[in-house]
This record gives structure tokens, C-alpha cells and sequence, in this order.
């Protein structure tokens, strides 16, 4: 039976090493937080394009006001003030297929499209017919509070542009916009999810990886409203909100 093994990291008495590196005299000091956030889930350290799309990926996804991630968080630091931690594990239990959490969903989907190896219209066609016909959602296309267009998606697409970066799954994203329009029969705005996932594809991350940025992005986020929440309380604002928005209508 093999020896279970990690390749991540380990602490000796006089230094920690972190992914064959010392993390004293290598690291610190030297790499960027997003730079070692890439280190720590690839081994590697970041291409200079890798670098750039992360930090950018990561400012678009952490913060989007009163959400239900943020909300939650806010009530649980009202409940228990001592919590931090809690609260902020409140929020990201709510990184889910419908809020933050889907653009793993979203590289899933891009993923066996271009595994297909086929034109991207034909298989973005094909795509959101059969989604349609399921009567399923639609993956990263929608928003209800972007219309006509998601400003963030828009940027991403806009500087994937400008530094060269038009990979296949970028391609099948894009090729998605009007296969979606057209099955749906009205447009749906490509929103923030689809595009993170598409630019993260073309630049070598894994679908999973996708889903992982925005969790720890959300989590800076949530701690700027959890500093807040201890300056401004909002916790039990909103929570006696909803409690006033819902009728009671016994069975």
C-alpha cells in the first residue's frame, strides 16, 4: 500500500517549505498574495498572463453589495459577534450553482464543448438547444440585475481582447451569446461567471480551479462587510426585513 503523501506543503523546527520552496528566503517578499495563491493550487508559479487574468479575475468576482453571501454573514456576526469565522464560513456555505459558485459549473460545460472538437457555433448551437429543450438554466447566461450586458463580463472579454487571449473555450463563450439568444429566443446577458471560466480554461486551470476563484475572492469581500457589520450593525436590520416581507400563512 503507498504512503499517503502531500505535495503542498511542510513545517520543520527552523523553516516551512512550500511546494519545494523555502517560504522564507523564496517566497516572502517576492511573490505577490495571487502569484502564491497560484502556487499553492497549481505547484507552479504563474505565467505573467496567468498573473494578470488572476488578480482581474479575482477584483471582479469579490464583491457584488448586499448579497446573499454577504447578508448571511452578516446575520450570523449579529447573532454571535465573537464568530468572525463563522460568519464568514456562513457566507461561502452559500457559493452554489445559482450565486458565486457558478463558474465551475460554467467550465464544466466549456470543458466537454471543446472537448467535442467541433465548430464552436455548431456546438454552442447544439448546446443551449438541448439545455433549453431540458428546461434547465442556462450556465453563466442571465442576470437579474445586468441588463443589457454584465459590466464585469464585458471588461474581462474586453481585456482578454486587448492581451491576445482567444483560446477555444473563449470562443464557445462567445459563440454562446447568440446560440443562447437564439434558442431562448430573446438575449441573455453572458454574465461574470461564464466569462471567468472561459478565460481561465484558455489559460490552463482546471474546471474545478474556476469554482475556486471566486470562493476566495468572496471571502475579502466578506470581511470587509463583516468589518463593517461591527462599525454599522445591518444583521438584525435585515433579518426583522425578511421577517416583515413574509406572511404567515398557517397550513
Amino acid at each position: 500500500m503507498e504512503t499517503p503523501a502531500s505535495a503542498i506543503a511542510q513545517a520543520y523546527p527552523d523553516r516551512v517549505e512550500v511546494r519545494g520552496r523555502d517560504l522564507t528566503d523564496e517566497l516572502m517578499g517576492r511573490l505577490t498574495f495571487s502569484e502564491y495563491f497560484h502556487l499553492l493550487l497549481t505547484g507552479s508559479e504563474p505565467t505573467d498572463e496567468q498573473r494578470y487574468f488572476l488578480d482581474l479575475l479575482l477584483v471582479s468576482i469579490a464583491e457584488h453589495g448586499l448579497m446573499p453571501s454577504n447578508v448571511a454573514a452578516r446575520m450570523t456576526l449579529a447573532a454571535d459577534p465573537g464568530s468572525l469565522q463563522g460568519a464568514v464560513a456562513a457566507g461561502i456555505l452559500g457559493a452554489g450553482s445559482v450565486v458565486l459558485g457558478a463558474s465551475g459549473e460554467c467550465a464544466r460545460l466549456l470543458a466537454e464543448g471543446v472537448s467535442s472538437r467541433g465548430e464552436p457555433a455548431a456546438v454552442a448551437r447544439d448546446v443551449a438547444r438541448s439545455i433549453h429543450a431540458a428546461g434547465a438554466r442556462m450556465p453563466g447566461f442571465g442576470h437579474p440585475v445586468h441588463r443589457p450586458v454584465d459590466p464585469r463580463a464585458e471588461r474581462i472579454l474586453e481585456l482578454a481582447d486587448e492581451r491576445g487571449l482567444d483560446g477555444p473555450h473563449l470562443q464557445l463563450a462567445r459563440a454562446l451569446t447568440d446560440a443562447v439568444a437564439d434558442a431562448w429566443g430573446k438575449p441573455l446577458p453572458m454574465n461574470v461567471s461564464m466569462a471567468i471560466a472561459a478565460v481561465m480554461l484558455d489559460l490552463g486551470y482546471s474546471p474545478d480551479d474556476a469554482k475556486a476563484v471566486p470562493i476566495l475572492a468572496r471571502v475579502a469581500s466578506l470581511l470587509a462587510h463583516l468589518a463593517e457589520e461591527r462599525e454599522t450593525p445591518l444583521g438584525f436590520v435585515l433579518a426583522r426585513e425578511a421577517e416583515d416581507a413574509v406572511e404567515y400563512r398557517p397550513g
